[in-house]
């Protein structure tokens, strides 16, 4: 006997909301097959349904009124696609409140306020998904909230955002600077009119935060992952890392540190430079890869496009036919672990390392002086070397591990220094061992 069929209420229908509603229509009967029941939409919200176009299903769908339609009694799963805050978070506890399950790809909403989504949740003893929170169409969440369940994951290090590693390949492999990469994004839509959210690390440190919660069991938010941008990373910059074989990447960078103290995350974004050799330094283009260490499982990478309409509607739909097998089967899947509640460290006390490039007097004594205000600060040197005589004389420094608030101090003491011309170049160094 035939089941009923499921009904999907879908706020916001742009390039991802529209891309879900084809697949739910184009691929209906390979959906009811792995559902065990139809998937019927039941209404799109949208501000102003005149400006969607070549819509593959009745327009008559379409509503203005998103606050009726995740309350309707006949809408079992509500799939949230319109981003931001709000008006997000209430559609969404409404949902849950009226007894729908939720789908969302909203990594903001999540990353500032998750907490109260997964109570709300779990007061209504619904679903709550979001794989296509970070990087698109790529499985991590679920590998991370699930399939490496039963194991301690120690270290997660992605590459979480397509726009700013499109940018930082640009300037790796022609040599330009950031404005002329950033206005190619800008006119290959790789990049937003207004970039701050990509180019500042607000949208990688949301992906941080949700990738750190499920890796460590432990809340965190945007609030709690140091955040730097790539609009101070400079041509330079990129053609130093290229010298000693390496690249700069954006990293969203999650660690399990333990030491004396006991067991404490750091989640932190900010360029840094990494070995050719590394398997995130070969991802390029607008693509994304999160690589993830854990005590039993060793190494794993996940690879593939982090963002576009179809490749984050396939996560989407991924959750979809998840929650809709739950529904059938009156079970709800995975909800928020918290159980490890692990203090969030700040990140002077986190140890890096750095790679620092400076404008110096060519003269007797400096390279001693600039060691010695390294030692100063308990900063050990890896290796050392000069470029250039005379006014163009440069030393470049790369640390051995320190706490960064140590490597930190050592800059600016090098800036105050009379022989230091200027501090040319500063940026941390991940992915290789220290020799």
């Amino acid at each position: 006997m035939s089941r009923p069929a499921l009904r999907v209420a879908l706020l916001g229908c742009g390039s991802v909301g529209s891309q879900v509603a084809r697949l739910l229509v184009e691929q209906r009967a390979d959906l009811a097959a792995r559902v065990g029941a139809p998937l019927e939409l039941a209404g799109i919200a949208v501000r102003r349904p005149q400006l969607v176009r070549d819509v593959p299903f009745d327009r008559s769908l379409f509503t203005t009124d998103a606050a009726a339609l995740v309350t309707r009694p006949d809408v079992d799963v509500v799939v949230e696609l319109i981003g931001g805050i709000e008006p997000a978070r209430g559609l969404i506890l409404s949902a849950l409140e009226h007894g729908a399950s939720v789908v969302t790809a909203n990594k903001a909403l999540l990353a500032e306020d998750g907490a109260s989504l997964f109570a709300a949740a779990e007061k209504a003893t619904r679903d709550l998904y979001f794989e296509a929170a970070v990087a698109g169409a790529i499985p991590i969440l679920r590998p991370l909230r699930e399939s490496l369940a039963g194991d301690r994951v120690t270290r997660v290090i992605g590459i979480v955002n397509g726009t700013t590693n499109f940018i930082l390949d640009k300037m790796d492999t022609s040599g330009s600077g950031f404005s002329e990469s950033l206005e190619e994004a800008q006119a290959l839509g790789y990049a937003e009119a207004d970039p701050t959210a990509d180019i500042e690390g607000f949208d990688a440190a949301a992906k941080a935060a949700i990738l750190a919660s499920l890796a460590f069991h432990s809340r965190v938010t945007a609030a709690d992952v140091y955040r730097e941008g790539i609009s101070e990373v400079t041509a330079m910059d990129v053609a130093s890392a290229k010298s000693m074989n390496r690249v700069v990447k954006l990293l969203a960078i999650c660690d399990l540190v333990e030491d004396s103290h006991g067991r404490s995350v750091c989640v932190r974004v900010h360029p840094a430079m990494l070995p050719r050799s590394h398997p995130l330094a070969n991802v390029n283009g607008a693509f994304n890869a999160v690589f993830v260490e854990s005590e039993a499982a060793g190494q794993l990478m996940f690879y593939g496009p982090g963002a576009g309409g179809a490749p984050t509607a396939s996560a989407v739909l991924g959750d979809l036919v998840t929650v809709a097998r739950n529904r059938l089967q009156d079970v709800r899947g995975a909800g928020e672990s918290t159980y490890a509640q692990l203090e969030i460290r700040d990140m002077g006390d986190t140890p890096t390392r750095y790679h620092v490039a400076i404008d110096v007097d060519d003269r007797a004594g400096v390279l001693a002086s600039v060691a010695q205000a390294f030692a100063r600060h308990d900063v050990s040197i890896q290796t050392v070397r000069q470029e250039g005589r005379g006014r163009d004389a440069q030393l470049v420094v790369v640390t051995h591990t320190a706490p960064d608030s140590a490597l930190s101090a050592t800059v600016e003491e090098l800036r105050r220094m009379d022989i230091v011309r200027d501090v040319i170049s500063v940026m941390r160094v991940e992915g290789e061992a220290e020799a």
